[in-house]
């Protein structure tokens, strides 16, 4: 139960900060990755913001030794770059260049931008549904 909790709290956090930085916008989003254009380079922060916080975490994580609120921590092992991840990746930054909407964020984008995020999170879901019932087997 505790971990719920945890995770819980995680992730609106998480949620609060993709809001107040910006990422649930789709205009903001595609104006940063307008760099040919006006460019808004704004959520280069948000993404340091993340990269910083995350490495700190791993870092204190793999030092300790020991969990502090959970018993179980799940760390990748995968390092080698291969296909599957390098076309997920090409195909994530196809999808999140055209439309401005990041998969993380794209439930907020149902009640800021709900005529855009409907269709979204309902192409989202068939894509991932078709990834685990035909390509993942």
């Amino acid at each position: 139960m505790k971990e719920i909790i945890f995770a819980l709290i995680a992730g609106l956090i998480f949620g609060l900060g993709l809001v107040v930085g910006g990422m649930t916008d789709p205009m903001k989003v595609l104006a940063f990755l307008d760099v040919f254009g006006i460019w808004d380079p704004s959520l280069a922060f948000v993404m340091a913001g993340g990269i910083i916080v995350t490495f700190m975490g791993y870092y204190l994580q793999l030092n300790r030794g020991k969990l502090v609120i959970v018993e179980h921590c799940h760390i990748p092992t995968k390092t080698a770059l291969d296909s599957k991840l390098i076309s997920g990746a090409a195909m994530f930054g196809i999808g999140w260049g055209l439309v401005g909407i990041c998969p993380g964020p794209a439930f907020t984008t149902l009640y800021t931008v709900p005529e855009q995020g409907i269709v979204f999170v309902i192409a989202m879901i068939i894509g991932m549904t078709v990834y685990d019932k035909v390509i993942a087997r």
